[in-house]
């Protein structure tokens, strides 16, 4: 199969875009769009993208009017999309908790299971997914598409008895005094592929090297570099302190009597432990950011 070389791929537009272009700036890659543009300007000439709906892109995907692209393993299963899952990328505009998407009631709804829902009337963006659910448990309920502020329409009259919303950390939920009945679905971002694009060796190495850069910012994001100088007689004691995960770096210097010490370790740790680094004898003690980590 020839390969073009260049790679397409569908970033999602509105809340994910800013949360993608950063996570690309971090692996690497600057990219630019103009306000009216749907055409993201990349600065690697082998790389070309398009602007979708996060909801459309595993269909365009699958079409192959792009070769790769992010969206949630929500839009991948709503859509029953046969597209190659290249890896997850754990990250979103709020958090890197998954998204649930929940069935919810008001508060004083008398719906306290799933069960409780035959014969009523569902208000949902996941329609799909929605329906297949309630139909793998055998209940017959009227599952009608929102287009979006789902979260207000339930318990009103003629609208809907439940809805099924999106939520990362309920709050919204909680604001609207909904009642999460059941978790119906968690949901993380996806690295989708085409599967002909996927047949062709070019496309397929440098959407896996793409990968590889995404997923070390991603791991970057919570991790830093430590360095200090250490009295060799107060090794084994700084030694004690530090992570036991990764080996450190440790490096003679020109005077005899110390060494340099070097390691990545979480964020929250290293505030943790640094004032006792300082205690047991290290000094020069540098904390600093990392782009990339790549294991």
């Amino acid at each position: 199969m020839s390969s073009s070389n260049n790679l397409k791929i569908g970033f999602p537009s509105g809340s994910l875009q800013e949360a993608t272009f950063k996570l690309f700036a971090r692996a690497g890659y600057r990219i630019n769009l103009s306000s009216r543009s749907y055409e993201p300007d990349i600065d690697d000439p082998e790389l070309s993208g398009l602007m979708f709906r996060a909801q459309e892109i595993a269909h365009y995907v699958e079409r192959g009017v792009i070769d790769v692209g992010m969206t949630g393993k929500d839009w991948v299963e709503e859509w029953q999309a046969d597209v190659v899952e290249i890896g997850e990328l754990r990250y979103s505009k709020a958090t890197s908790k998954p998204l649930r998407w929940v069935i919810a009631v008001p508060e004083d709804s008398p719906i306290k299971s799933v069960q409780d829902l035959q014969g009523k009337t569902i208000a949902s963006e996941l329609v799909g997914v929605t329906r297949r659910f309630l139909e793998e448990r055998g209940i017959e309920a009227e599952v009608e598409f929102s287009w979006g502020t789902t979260e207000v329409k339930a318990g009103i009259p003629g609208v809907a008895d439940a809805i099924v919303d999106g939520t990362e950390t309920g709050s919204s939920l909680r604001a609207n005094r909904l009642r999460i009945v059941e978790v119906m679905l968690e949901s993380t971002t996806r690295f989708i592929a085409n599967r002909q694009a996927w047949e062709d060796p070019w496309k397929r190495e440098k959407a896996q090297n793409l990968l590889t850069l995404l997923l070390g910012a991603l791991e970057a994001d919570s991790k830093v570099g430590l360095k200090m100088n250490v009295p060799r007689s107060k090794l084994t004691e700084v030694m004690d302190i530090l992570p036991a995960l990764h080996a450190p770096t440790i490096s003679s210097q020109t005077d005899e009597a110390w060494v340099a010490v070097e390691i990545i370790a979480d964020e929250r740790l290293v505030r943790e432990i640094i004032p006792q680094l300082k205690r047991a004898g290290a000094e020069g003690i540098i904390e600093y950011p990392l782009n990339k980590v790549v294991y």
